[in-house]
């Protein structure tokens, strides 16, 4: 069977030669040539069209398949059963604030040199001919992949669009580049605040979810001085000193730093990569509010707690996704609960009743572990992962025993009644206790006569 990006190779090569033989040249351009000069796979096949007419192009893609016109205007199209973005060279002229705000047209003889100069950086506005393989790098992008710097093309055009500040900060994280100086300081004078929020998450989420070490994201951010409006409550981290007993590694920003970096390498095992991610990168926002020196001694007491109102504005800004929104506040709300009771080799009960308000019971530890594993302290590191997990089975092998349930409070003479969720609670309280269920169901039963006698 034909893997799904060489089907769309040879798809673009039968593109070219049709093309070629009008006159025409197709070129692999952006993240498919980037990649493939740095030897990395991008199953994102993207080609550009030169030369011909969009109605010479379309017949063309009409006589090899049902064409697609996902932005005909634009000069955009694809192919029903493949994956590949197919385009002609267009020009963009910026007419207002937002970004959406450009006037756009196609034109098929631009030339290669002004059809990459509408790009971002110097890597993305490589060329590569489909049928010949010659690269054309119009603005060094080969070297800037050799010397691992992220560079933009123009200052002109570059700043028509805020969203790249993002873009050369997820770069930078996700290859382990550095941004070239010039695009630091071009980065540092734009308005990032008009951008909607899913562009801003969409970035975000690229940098949290494929690069080794996020961190590198959000310190591009503040070198540039672009944390002020989207991260704000990250950036009011910076400073925020810890107890160097705990955290020799400094103030908050730098521990968050290291969590961030820690948590990547346990982001595959939790149910929800993204949110446990942004809880990584908001689990001390509390610290801002409540750090204080008592006799003599840093400490942030409640912080988890406290900080919650500042997480939700942090993802309130960033999204509409409520169960995104609760699954990250629910993480930060309880990220110090699992090495606290580790720490005091707490009853069965105890985690059970964590584990149970947990949204993720794995992706709490897995935030309890990077945030152990995130700082610096002058004692050795205690590993609590083996107590973690094997109290983590042993809540879900009691989750799995018979309970009381509704249905057997009605067949044992209970009506239904506004009481009816706290008895069920009761009951739930029990079954985390590990009662068997026909002991849970006596119990809560006197439970039930008792509280109707007072």
């Amino acid at each position: 069977m034909m893997l799904m990006e060489d089907k769309n190779v040879d798809m673009a090569v039968k593109i070219a030669r049709a093309v070629g033989e009008r006159g025409g040249t197709v070129y692999y351009v952006g993240g498919f040539v980037r990649d493939r000069v740095r030897r990395e796979e991008n199953k994102d096949v993207d080609i550009e069209v030169h030369g011909i007419y969009p109605q010479e192009l379309e017949e063309i893609l009409d006589s090899l398949g049902e064409r697609i016109s996902t932005g005909e205007s634009f000069g955009i199209y694809n192919l029903k059963g493949y994956s590949i973005d197919i385009a002609m060279p267009r020009k963009e002229e910026k007419r207002g604030a937002g970004h959406r705000d450009f006037d756009i047209c196609v034109d098929p003889f631009l030339g290669t040199y002004k059809a990459a100069k509408r790009r971002d950086f110097t890597i993305n506005a490589l060329m590569e001919n489909v049928l010949t393989g010659e690269i054309t790098d119009h603005f060094g992008g080969v070297r800037d992949i050799e010397e691992k710097k992220i560079r933009h093309i123009a200052d002109d055009t570059f700043a028509e669009d805020p969203l790249r500040v993002l873009r050369a900060a997820q770069f930078a994280a996700r290859f382990g580049y550095d941004v070239a100086e010039e695009t630091i300081e071009l980065c540092s004078k734009m308005d990032l605040s008009a951008l909607p929020k899913e562009r801003i998450m969409g970035e975000t989420e690229k940098a949290l979810l494929k690069a080794e070490k996020p961190s590198v994201f959000f310190e591009v951010l503040r070198k540039m001085g672009q944390l002020r409006f989207w991260f704000c409550e990250l950036e009011k981290t910076i400073g925020v000193e810890q107890n160097p007993k705990f955290h020799a590694e400094g103030d908050v920003w730098i521990h968050t730093m290291m969590v961030c970096d820690e948590a990547a390498k346990l982001r595959e095992k939790v149910q929800n990569p993204l949110g446990f991610m942004l809880a990584a990168v908001a689990h001390d926002f509390g610290k801002v509010l409540c750090t204080e020196t008592v006799n003599g001694e840093i400490h942030a007491y409640r912080h988890e707690i406290l900080g919650l109102p500042l997480v939700e504005s942090f993802m309130n800004r960033l999204t509409a996704e409520k169960e995104l929104i609760l699954y990250v506040m629910n993480l930060a709300e309880h990220h110090m609960k699992p090495n606290m009771l580790a720490g005091d080799n707490a009853s069965i009960k105890a985690t059970n009743k964590m584990f149970d308000k947990a949204v993720d019971p794995e992706g709490l530890i897995c935030l309890a572990i990077a945030d152990g594993l995130g700082k610096r302290t002058d004692a050795e590191y205690v590993s609590n992962d083996e107590f973690f997990y094997k109290r983590l089975e042993i809540y879900r092998e009691y989750m799995k025993r018979p309970y009381v349930m509704g249905r057997d409070l009605i067949e044992a003479g209970i009506e239904p009644s506004e009481r009816f969720g706290e008895y069920l609670q009761y009951a739930h309280k029990l079954r985390l206790a590990g009662v068997e269920k026909e002991s849970a169901l006596r119990q809560t039963l006197a439970y039930i006569r008792n509280w109707n006698l007072h």
